[in-house]
């Protein structure tokens, strides 16, 4: 469905302006299915994020520094969702034994486990983008790339 159908406008002021809206609605929509995918394995997108990040880092352990730096969603408050993962059992948050201030944050194997159910079903969650072809999923990426690299 073209972007104008989605969201019942007939035109846009340039190209530029509907790619905007374009990025923005699709964006939405992928989140959307996000959550629906982690729903059943009660972890927000953001607290999935976090789990990630973790297991890309395990057996070595981050700073929140280095979490929120690795971050998708920027705007997020990593404290929060570092301590909910704790509660669940998915991370462990231990002080520096070197710099009291310090907190070693690291991937318990409970989130090892929850994220290993996760890419069992990731075939899944990923469903819709295989519309695109390998070429087209590469062309795609490049020109996300283009846009961020341009704000460095």
């Amino acid at each position: 469905m073209s972007i104008e159908k989605a969201i019942h406008q007939k035109k846009f002021g340039n190209d530029y302006e509907k790619a905007v809206v374009n990025i923005l609605y699709t964006a939405s929509w992928l989140d959307a299915l996000t959550i629906q995918s982690l729903k059943p394995f009660g972890i927000s997108p953001q607290q999935f994020n976090v789990l990630r990040i973790l297991r890309g880092a395990n057996p070595s352990v981050l700073r929140l520094a280095d979490i929120t730096e690795r971050m998708l969603d920027k705007n997020s408050n990593a404290t929060r969702l570092v301590e909910k993962l704790r509660q669940k059992g998915l991370l462990e948050r231990e002080v520096c034994p070197s710099n009291r201030r310090q907190v070693n944050i690291s991937i318990t194997q409970k989130g090892l486990d929850l994220l290993a159910e996760i890419d069992k079903l990731s075939s899944n969650w990923i469903e819709p983008l295989r519309l695109l072809t390998k070429a087209e999923a590469q062309q795609l990426n490049t020109l996300l790339d283009k846009l961020r690299n341009n704000d460095e």
